[in-house]
């Protein structure tokens, strides 16, 4: 419960703000024509982004763990790597090289380019620890092997496709650097201009609250999408499921792979070694560079360790207990996520000057906030890698004695340590990219490497912001291969597979 009242902090500033104006006041700015429109559109563009995603993040995840595509290794290798480029840094990358690419398509484009790995890494865990023998079983009633995959692996994979997706959706719904730099108004932008421009703060409030609503109902509608998950509780070991011919296709499939792979990193690296080139004429600043370099790790180090220990008794408790309380907690942390970084920062400021003056603009406030932004991603990682384990061995170990703490620390935990360990590395990764509470909150003095590349692309100074884009994204690349390994692991680990899966992740 103390979690889901952390998770709440927000709301309960939201709603504070408000109920100041009234309902009459709320009422008018609910039901007029511009917020139908800015449902709509936000709406519209999540939607469009997500199902990029999933298309993308299945169909690479398929390639890369069941078929005989060219370059199988080098595609598991780098698919996950766009994870490790920031929004609003691919957004630049690629305004600055196209500038119509502002809009709707622009906007969809980059997020989706920048979004799929939530979708593809699922999957792919779920695919390698599937169970061949299923599918051989299939096969001998008739049916050919792409049919059999469709018909007894890749039903296997929607609880996890559908809780990337709801990642992807409320990544779009929240997102502020890329909308704001591609000049496309959804709520976030909307919000901060409303923040930005006016004394009354009022109507900022009330979209905020009712882009809660539309978060909760996505959250719901992701529960319903994964009802029918279900635990391995095979008695044996399973067998390496078969790959599958791509015949003629081989080579298309392989084109198509590297051409999304392409867009999504080789655009914004070119575009970033380009501005870092023009700039290194006039020097670097390392003065500032390092420091931010450090204050970076440190700052997102500590919310991973943070969200991760908040995350695990809430995973367990969403795997193992489907009642009203673990519905409840999810849904309270659920609400929160979709929330712009920026609306979170000003709760968190809000709670630091009325109730916790002493520790404004100091660490833990920073920490706090990102715990909330992405508790969410620990929580789906950790509930999701404790609900591919059988509950009948922490059964058998209850039956012989062992407390509940024990067996959560003996049993539970260390079967689900490839989750927690995917979980914690997303965390690191999202906390080094996050810029508006990072602005509101950070320690008076400390610069991170977003927000001293926000200071320079605010005043156009491209060249200057490229040094702190360029390390920002090798920084974010070593979280990305943890969390590689740790979801390659995750697949050997509930399949009991050799066949070097984990190994073909990480190469």
């Amino acid at each position: 419960m103390g979690v889901a009242a952390l998770a709440l902090i927000p709301l309960v500033y939201l709603v504070i703000r408000a109920s100041e104006a009234g309902g009459g006041q709320v009422a008018a700015i609910l039901l007029r024509e511009r917020t139908f429109a800015l449902i709509g559109r936000s709406l519209a563009f999540a939607a469009t982004v997500t199902a990029g995603c999933v298309v993308i993040g299945v169909g690479l995840a398929v390639l890369v763990a069941r078929t005989d595509v060219p370059g199988r290794r080098l595609l598991a290798a780098v698919a996950p790597l766009p994870l490790a480029v920031p929004s609003y840094v691919a957004a630049f990358a690629w305004i600055s090289w196209l500038p119509g690419m502002s809009g709707f398509r622009g906007a969809v484009l980059v997020l989706t380019l920048c979004c799929y790995p939530f979708v593809y890494l699922p999957v792919l865990a779920v695919l390698r620890q599937s169970d061949g023998g299923a599918e051989e079983v299939a096969r001998t009633l008739g049916r050919g092997p792409w049919s059999a995959l469709r018909a007894v692996t890749l039903p296997r994979v929607i609880p996890a496709a559908s809780a990337g997706g709801l990642l992807v959706a409320l990544y779009a719904l929240s997102d502020f650097g890329a909308v704001s730099i591609l000049r496309y108004d959804v709520f976030t932008r909307v919000i901060h201009t409303s923040y930005s421009a006016s004394f009354d703060r009022t109507p900022a409030a009330v979209l905020g609250l009712l882009l809660v609503l539309i978060t909760v109902l996505l959250a719901v509608g992701e529960r319903l999408a994964r009802r029918r998950e279900v635990a391995s509780v095979g008695g044996g070991s399973a067998r390496p499921p078969a790959r599958l011919p791509l015949g003629r296709a081989r080579i298309a499939a392989s084109l198509a792979a590297y051409a999304v792979l392409g867009l999504a990193l080789l655009v914004p690296l070119t575009a970033l070694l380009f501005w870092f080139a023009t700039g290194l004429s006039s020097g670097l600043e390392w003065d500032r560079l390092l420091p931010a370099l450090g204050a970076t790790a440190w700052f997102a180090g500590l919310g991973a360790v943070a969200a991760t220990i908040a995350a695990i008794p809430v995973g367990v408790l969403a795997a193992r207990h489907r009642g009203r309380l673990a519905t409840g907690v999810e849904q309270a942390i659920w609400a929160a996520h979709a929330l712009p970084g920026l609306v979170v920062g000003l709760a968190i400021v809000f709670l630091g000057i009325r109730v916790l003056p002493g520790l404004y603009q100091r660490t833990p406030l920073l920490v706090l906030a990102y715990v909330v932004l992405f508790l969410p991603a620990a929580v789906a990682s950790v509930r999701a890698s404790v609900a591919l384990s059988s509950p009948r061995i922490e059964e058998v170990a209850r039956s012989l004695g062992a407390r509940p703490s024990e067996v959560l620390r003996r049993v539970t935990l260390p079967l689900a340590a490839p989750g927690i360990g995917a979980g914690a590395a997303l965390v690191l990764l999202t906390a080094m990219k996050e810029l508006p509470a990072t602005l509101l909150l950070r320690p008076t003095g400390a610069d991170t490497l977003a927000t001293r590349l926000w200071s320079h692309t605010g005043v156009g100074a491209y060249a200057a912001a490229a040094p702190y884009a360029l390390l920002l994204v090798l920084l974010a690349v070593l979280p990305t291969i943890a969390l590689m390994r740790a979801t390659g692991a995750w697949g050997e680990a509930n399949r009991g597979a050799a066949e070097g899966a984990g190994q073909e992740v990480g190469a």
